[in-house]
């Protein structure tokens, strides 16, 4: 349980669950109304902050710069929706919804706040911020103070990163049939007939005047061979890369407005 003095160290940093999710920033810190200690913190949470979740703090601890609590994630973004009334307590309904939410006890957890020297938690209303801050303003109010503080609300809208996609590369390969003519050449038997002439009488009367002969010839031709060899063309990786766009956010707030009422004296104004 984080102490009284630790408060302003909490307020507005933000808070994790035991596995390290960021849940978001605290908002205030409650009171337990009869022991005086840090009993819940309230937690901005949902899309740029828009609810605040309640979260027992009694198992809290403050970690460097951040709040760390025992429940998961999921479970704080779950928990009921609670109203603040205008002195910052909650309710005895309310606090048993809480209590059950995250499996507390009722019963034992009452009885554990009554007993003499305990600091645990009690049953009834709570205060809230530092817990002093609200009760100071009511009695400020009570004293006779004339002045009335008008308050409003501002949009603040921020950005978080989140996972969108992925991509991969994947290389598979395919079988393509490829074309290419090329020439080819071959051999054919073609007859050459020579007359008889003094150049060649002499090779023509070698042989036998009359016999039987033969003379063969061996033909060639030439066929296409086919090879393939790998060759690298090209290199391809992925690259992120952050594209800037303009986005609008539509948002509600809400303003105090002051109204004068009563009439001003007839008399005074004719003069």
């Amino acid at each position: 349980m984080i102490t009284r003095e630790q408060i302003p160290a909490v307020l507005d940093h933000p808070v994790y669950d035991a596995e390290g999710h960021k849940i978001g920033e605290a908002k205030h810190v409650f009171l337990d109304d009869a022991t005086g200690l840090p009993e819940w913190v309230s937690v901005k949470t949902g899309l740029f902050g828009s609810r605040e979740s309640f979260v027992p703090i009694k198992d809290a601890a403050v970690i460097e710069d951040h709040l760390e609590v025992p429940y998961p994630k999921d479970r704080i973004k779950d928990a009921p929706n609670i109203d603040v009334d205008a002195d910052g307590h909650l309710s005895e309904g309310e606090e048993r919804r809480l209590y059950q939410h995250y499996g507390i006890n009722w019963d034992d957890a009452w009885q554990r706040a009554n007993q003499p020297g305990e600091g645990g938690w009690a049953h009834g209303g709570m205060s809230g911020d530092t817990g002093d801050e609200m009760r100071g303003e009511t009695d400020r109010s009570r004293s006779g103070d004339e002045a009335m503080t008008r308050s409003e609300e501002e949009m603040h809208v921020g950005t978080e990163r989140r996972e969108v996609g992925r991509a991969r590369l994947r290389k598979y390969v395919v079988t393509e049939e490829v074309q290419q003519t090329i020439p080819v050449r071959h051999e054919e038997v073609r007859v050459v007939r020579e007359p008889i002439t003094d150049a060649n009488r002499d090779q023509a009367m070698s042989g036998p005047e009359i016999s039987e002969a033969e003379h063969e010839v061996t033909l060639h031709e030439e066929r296409p061979v086919v090879e393939t060899r790998a060759v690298p063309v090209e290199r391809v990786s992925l690259s992120p890369e952050e594209v800037t766009e303009e986005e609008t956010v539509v948002g509600e707030v809400r303003k105090e407005h002051i109204d004068i009422e009563g009439e001003e004296d007839p008399d005074r104004r004719e003069r």
